[in-house]
């Protein structure tokens, strides 16, 4: 920034001694018909061009490499910032925001800093050095510059500021613009599949007429003050140009000192065309480093307390649930109630529960994706607070209701689980959740390519992809959050037979009776109060829940061998 700064510099100055040159070479060479003040005026003018054109030429190399250094080191910084977010920040900022704030916000700052080592910092030093040389050459026919000059100023601060709000809100259309669009393509199958094609074209249409509008009324407010700026340049030009008539015949001016001023007040109106493309820029950039300030100083919700300690790790997989409550940023009232409960290391743990009972809500308080409202999580006697995140996620092997998985081949995305482990390893997790068969059969085994989200894949072998990646980590603690929905009986029974030769704490959330009943402890969640906590025949004799939902799986056959347990507990 320093070196392109002072090659602009020399650009101005170059600019700004031309005229003062060009008023000699009236005045001392033409008007006298002295030819060798010509020529030596005229070969000095030449130089100088010549220095300002390589100038220039460097001026540029160094503004475009400031200013994509700046743009790397932005989102470099955004990326590292997003990556530390917490759930409820997610909510706060959708993706669709973060991505304009990563793309289109900081290619406007980009921007912004380029013109601002080019012609942004010129223009203003332009402007003031023009009334300056104009003084030094003809007090009197400079007072009209320097009485026009401050007012134009303060005009341009006034369209600055009006301009900032307007391109805010053009940024905030353009997030809804890229949030419709974000949904359409991740939704596009569902909306071939419900013919829904026409709706979402007009759902997109009416965010993109929008984000039209507010850029075009934008745009018309900042085109107009160039017309404004060049009709009060041009008056102030035609006062110069008439006092300096008077002057020259009255003996109080030389021609060549009126063509001066006149060249400076040219340059000015000049610089003031362009300033309306400059504010419309800076206008944007502001917008837009507001929007990326408030991304950079979100606070990070989710960090290693005070009390954390290195020395504490996950070794055994031992979990207790102490009075623990949460509710979700925001919100009054409590998804999880008051849950206690305690999982032996190496347990078998079948979380079941209706629909917004608080199942998927408890497994993201296990690795920390969100801080319970109250109570405390013990993880191998250790207090969460007192395991670094690293520490406790690095242990963990964590499997989303969503199959996830990441465009590339399928031993990146088996590999994304644990960098450094080895092709026996992968070969291993990948037969224990009951999908090296199906890679086997691929053209390309393992080396086969993947698109976004596993689109090539079914659902069945995604959840088993997925529950291979967290598998080759070895981890201390499972968690499969309805992982096995799209798997049939005999294939989840081998992969819960698998899993069970690892030597970590599984906790399964699943609507399946026969999942739960092979499981060694079953928590049964109804609206976020834990009702149940046993195994199957405990349940099955105690909660009339389990009871319901054992009967609706099985039939009514089986509904009287509930009530002869009933009968025999009695």
């Amino acid at each position: 920034m320093g070196i392109a700064w002072a090659l602009m510099l020399v650009e101005l100055t170059v600019e700004l001694l031309n005229p003062l040159f060009m008023a000699k070479i009236i005045d001392q060479g033409i008007m006298k018909e002295d030819l060798d003040v010509v020529l030596l005026w005229g070969g000095i003018m030449v130089g100088m061009s010549f220095l300002s054109f390589i100038s220039g030429v460097v001026n540029s190399f160094f503004a475009a490499h400031t200013s994509q250094g700046f743009g790397y080191d932005v989102r470099e910084d955004l990326y590292k910032k997003i990556q530390s977010f917490s759930y409820a920040s997610f909510n706060k900022l959708p993706a669709s925001s973060l991505i304009t704030r990563m793309t289109n916000d900081v290619r406007q700052l980009q921007n912004t800093i380029f013109m601002s080592l080019r012609i942004m910092l010129r223009a203003p030093l332009l402007v003031i050095g023009s009334a300056i040389m104009a003084l030094i050459v003809d007090v009197k026919l400079a007072l009209v510059l320097v009485v026009v000059i401050p007012f134009l100023w303060m005009f341009l601060v006034w369209v600055l500021k009006r301009g900032w709000s307007l391109f805010e809100k053009v940024q905030s259309r353009l997030d809804r613009v890229n949030e419709v669009m974000k949904e359409n393509l991740s939704g596009i199958r569902l909306i071939k599949a419900y013919t829904r094609g026409e709706y979402e074209e007009k759902r997109f249409h009416g965010a993109n007429e929008d984000l039209k509008g507010k850029t075009v009324s934008a745009l018309r407010f900042m085109e107009i003050i160039m017309p404004l700026l060049m009709l009060v340049m041009n008056l102030a030009i035609l006062i110069i140009l008439w006092s300096g008539s008077i002057e020259v015949n009255t003996g109080g001016a030389q021609v060549g000192e009126v063509v001066a001023v006149v060249t400076y007040a040219t340059r000015i109106s000049s610089v003031f065309s362009i300033f309306s493309f400059i504010i419309t820029s800076f206008s944007r950039a502001r917008a837009s480093a507001d929007r990326i300030e408030a991304v950079l100083h979100t606070e990070v919700d989710l960090r290693d307390g005070e009390a954390a300690e290195e020395k504490n790790k996950v070794t055994g997989g031992e979990i207790t649930f102490d009075n623990v409550s949460f509710r979700y940023p925001g919100t009054r009232e409590k998804v999880l109630k008051d849950l206690s409960f305690h999982i032996e290391e190496g347990e078998t743990v079948s979380v079941l529960g209706a629909t917004g009972s608080g199942k998927s809500t408890l497994f993201q308080l296990i690795p920390r994706l969100y801080d319970m409202t109250e109570g405390d999580i013990l993880i191998d006697g250790h207090p969460m607070g007192t395991i670094t995140l690293d520490n406790l996620r690095k242990s963990i092997g964590y499997v989303p209701q969503e199959a996830v998985l990441f465009s590339g081949s399928i031993r990146e995305n088996l590999l994304w689980g644990k960098e450094e482990a080895s092709e026996e390893d992968m070969v291993r997790a990948a037969k224990d959740a009951q999908i090296h068969e199906t890679i086997k059969n691929l053209t390309l085994g393992y080396d086969t390519p993947l698109g976004q989200k596993g689109v090539n894949l079914s659902g069945g072998q995604k959840q088993r992809l997925s529950i291979a990646r967290a598998l080759i980590r070895n981890p201390k603690i499972l968690l499969l959050d309805d992982s096995t929905s799209a798997l049939d009986l005999t294939t989840e029974s081998k992969l819960l037979e698998a899993i069970r030769t690892y030597e970590c704490t599984t906790i399964i959330i699943t609507q399946k009776v026969s999942t739960a009943m092979e499981s060694d402890t079953i928590l049964l969640l109804e609206d976020g109060v834990l009702i149940g906590n046993g195994c199957h025949n405990t349940l099955l004799q105690e909660s009339v829940l389990y009871q319901q939902i054992y009967q609706s799986q099985f039939g009514e056959g089986e509904a009287h061998h509930v009530q002869a347990y009933e009968e025999e507990a009695r």
